[in-house]
C-alpha cells in the first residue's frame, strides 16, 4: 500500500476515535453503576495503579526517545506500542473507577489549589488532544513516512510526557483527600 494511502486510510478512523473518546469518557465518568442497581464495591485500589501506569508511560516514553536516538528502530517501534498500551490500560482503569466511586474533592487551599487545579485542567485539555497526535504519529510510522512521523513526533513527544507526568502529580495531590 502506497504511504500517504494508509494516512488516507486512517485519517476517518483517527478523527472517529479522538471524539468519540473524550465523549464516551465524558459520559462514563458520569454514569455510577450503583444508581442502576448494581451493588458494585468501589474500585478504590484503582487510584495508585493508574498513577503508577502513568509514571511508568512517562519512562517508556522517554525510553523509546533515546532508543531511536541510538538507531534501535525496533525497540522504539515496541516500546512506543508498549506506551499506547499503557494509555489505553490506564484508560480503561480510570473510567471503571469513576463508575465505581464518587469523585473526590480536592482539600487543598490556598496557592496550591489553583496549582492543582491548573496542573489538572491543562492534564485534561492536552489529554484529550493527544489522541489524534499519537494516531497520527503512529500512523505515519507504520505508513514508513519518517520525515513526516518525526516532525509531528516532535511536537506528540513533549505533550504526552507532560500528559503522562501531571497524571502522576494529579494523583499525588489528591490522594490525601481519598476516602477509602
Amino acid at each position: 500500500m502506497e504511504d500517504n494511502t494508509l494516512e488516507k486510510k486512517y485519517s476517518k478512523f483517527i478523527i472517529a476515535v479522538s471524539i468519540i473518546i473524550p465523549v464516551v469518557v465524558a459520559i462514563l465518568f458520569g454514569v455510577k453503576l450503583k444508581d442502576f442497581g448494581y451493588n458494585v464495591e468501589p474500585l478504590s485500589m484503582l487510584p495508585p495503579i493508574y498513577a503508577t501506569i502513568n509514571g511508568l508511560t512517562a519512562i517508556v516514553l522517554v525510553w523509546a526517545v533515546l532508543a531511536i536516538k541510538k538507531g534501535n528502530r525496533l525497540l522504539h517501534e515496541r516500546l512506543m506500542t508498549l506506551a499506547i498500551a499503557f494509555s489505553v490500560a490506564f484508560l480503561v482503569m480510570y473510567v471503571a473507577y469513576h463508575m465505581t466511586s464518587d469523585s473526590t474533592k480536592f482539600g487543598g487551599e490556598g496557592v496550591i489549589r489553583y496549582v492543582y487545579f491548573f496542573i489538572l485542567v491543562t492534564h485534561i485539555l492536552l489529554s484529550i488532544a493527544i489522541i489524534p497526535l499519537v494516531l497520527i504519529t503512529y500512523v505515519r510510522a507504520l505508513a514508513q513516512r519518517f520525515d513526516r512521523h518525526k516532525k509531528i513526533a516532535k511536537i506528540t513527544f513533549p505533550l504526552w510526557l507532560y500528559v503522562a507526568v501531571t497524571g502522576v502529580v494529579v494523583y499525588l495531590m489528591i490522594s490525601p483527600y481519598y476516602v477509602y
